[in-house]
């Protein structure tokens, strides 16, 4: 039977690479439409859904099978387009799933080691995950009860006309008020400036969305305790060709200069490596992590005095656009950051659930 992957973003790449390092036939990569997307993934043609059903006879798609690799939110439309179109069998490729394929890709090439590879101790290590929050969020299909270490925070509760949680972004120091450009980060800052001088040092502290959860068992915990993780980090995924041209979807030419030249005032020593990053496939999506509390003091006391200047160099400035190009920044580096690091630090890695 033939494999398709529906969708040509990172979550497909990332699947189609690790299908095929597997053995898998991967013969072509369908989409709704061609536009924002590459024609081709390391080679195997990237299609529209409309060409496909013209290129493959009735026969052909019947025993097609598809692999529905985009957002959770997405699947139940492309399922139905493709049974329109004449491709009855497909699966959807969920968030679990996914994690799950990457974890045996990552653990097979040796790099990006999935936490679950670590040996279980006897001790949980102590987390506080702040989930970030939005008085705006839809809400989830599916119930989720978040673990007992983990704590609800709305962020941009300074621009809010109302209060949905105890827990704000607004109280103390903070920068709430930048939120439509810092988006989660301004939970971020909060947790770093009012929660992070009171938590004892061997402390792990975390931020997550309210969608985009880090998965993380009893054993894990353990595993934290006896391997000395410094870091955990959802699966990175990965862009095709690389991540400079991704990143043309979501910012401007002007913005990356920006970027570029605050890291140069700011952290010199990672400017260089900037280009390095921007031109290899693996990224480091969300602004989602889980570290020691001094790793997290040191990473956003090098991240926000960055980030702080991208504003004052942006054109136009960060005051005058609400458009989370900060959060987007955010991203990037922190992918610079422990890409950078990752002789220095021990980091894991595992699940980072989609909730719908």
């Amino acid at each position: 039977m033939q494999l398709m992957i529906f969708g040509a973003q990172a979550t497909a790449a990332s699947a189609g690479a690790a299908l095929r390092d597997f053995g898998y036939d991967v013969t072509g990569y369908m989409v709704t439409s061609l536009a924002g997307n590459v024609s081709n993934i390391a080679g195997v043609p990237v299609r529209e859904l409309a060409a496909c059903a013209e290129i493959f006879s009735s026969a052909e798609r019947t025993n097609m099978m598809v692999l529905i690799a985009v957002p959770e939110n997405q699947q139940a439309e492309i399922e139905a387009s493709l049974d329109d179109n004449g491709f009855v069998h497909h699966q959807r490729l969920d968030s679990t799933r996914w994690a799950q394929l990457m974890c045996f890709y990552y653990a097979k090439q040796g790099h990006f080691r999935p936490l679950r590879m670590y040996p279980v101790g006897d001790v949980q290590a102590n987390l506080e995950v702040y989930m970030a929050t939005f008085y705006r969020d839809k809400a989830l299909q599916k119930q989720y009860v978040p673990p007992a270490w983990c704590y609800p925070l709305q962020v941009g509760a300074a621009v809010s006309p109302k209060q949905v949680h105890l827990l704000t972004d607004d109280q103390g120091a903070n920068i709430s008020a930048k939120n439509g450009n810092y988006s989660e980060l301004t939970g971020l800052y909060w947790v770093w400036q009012n929660v992070l001088p009171k938590l004892k040092s061997e402390t792990y502290i975390g931020l997550e969305h309210y969608r985009r959860v880090l998965v993380l068992s009893d054993d894990d915990r353990r595993r934290l305790s006896l391997n000395d993780i410094d870091v955990v980090l959802p699966y990175p995924m990965m862009y095709w060709p690389n991540v400079s041209e991704h990143h043309k979807r979501y910012l401007k030419s002007v913005d990356w200069q920006a970027l570029e030249q605050a890291l140069q005032e700011v952290a010199p020593e990672y400017a260089q490596a900037l280009p390095v990053v921007m031109q290899q496939q693996y990224f480091y999506n969300y602004n989602i992590l889980l570290a020691k509390r001094q790793v997290m003091d040191d990473y956003c006391a090098w991240l926000f005095p960055i980030l702080e200047r991208i504003e004052e160099l942006s054109v136009p400035r960060g005051s005058e656009r609400h458009d989370r190009y900060i959060g987007y920044m955010g991203e990037t580096l922190c992918s610079v950051y422990f890409l950078c690091n990752k002789k220095n630090y021990c980091i894991a890695h595992t699940e980072c659930k989609f909730l719908v």
